[in-house]
């Protein structure tokens, strides 16, 4: 058995007139993320590791900004898609560990949805996928609450 990790990073503006999407659910709050996308930095995050760790490139590469059809698309959706690319290249994903940083909303009442939502879509467990949140103490453009980032960390396998 062939084992890789893969490590993946996203921040995105926070702003108002725009959902919040995190991990695939949708957050109450004042604002929201700006991107081409629904700007799901933990998606996002995620898609990174597990396209690094293929040596398939990243997100951008797959799914460009500047593509049309990618615009306002639901984030699953191009989780989902990285992991059929990932399976059409013989990998399958062992685990995900992830950590939000984010002064507000509180993002750990939502880690539980998150998991679930996310698990099936990459075809593993929920005891495979772990997500963390944390702040910056105020500390930097997260501290000032102009943006939220997310980090995430994959392990593939290829039988």
């Amino acid at each position: 058995m062939k084992i890789r990790v893969g490590m993946g990073y996203d921040v995105h503006r926070l702003v108002p007139d725009r959902e919040l999407w995190l991990g695939g659910v949708k957050i109450e709050h004042t604002l929201g993320l700006l991107g081409h996308s629904d700007a799901d930095v933990l998606i996002h995050a995620i898609c990174d590791a597990l396209l690094g760790a293929a040596a398939l490139r990243d997100i951008g590469y797959h799914f460009p900004d500047t593509a049309a059809q990618y615009k306002g698309i639901d984030s699953k959706i191009l989780l989902k898609e990285t992991t059929a690319l990932l399976h059409q290249h013989g990998w399958t994903i062992g685990n995900i560990d992830a950590t939000i940083c984010a002064e507000r909303p509180k993002i750990n009442p939502h880690i539980p949805d998150m998991i679930s939502c996310l698990a099936p879509l990459m075809d593993i467990e929920p005891g495979d996928v772990s997500i963390k949140a944390t702040t910056t103490e105020r500390l930097g453009f997260t501290g000032r609450e102009e943006g939220i980032s997310a980090y995430a960390v994959a392990l593939i396998e290829k039988a």
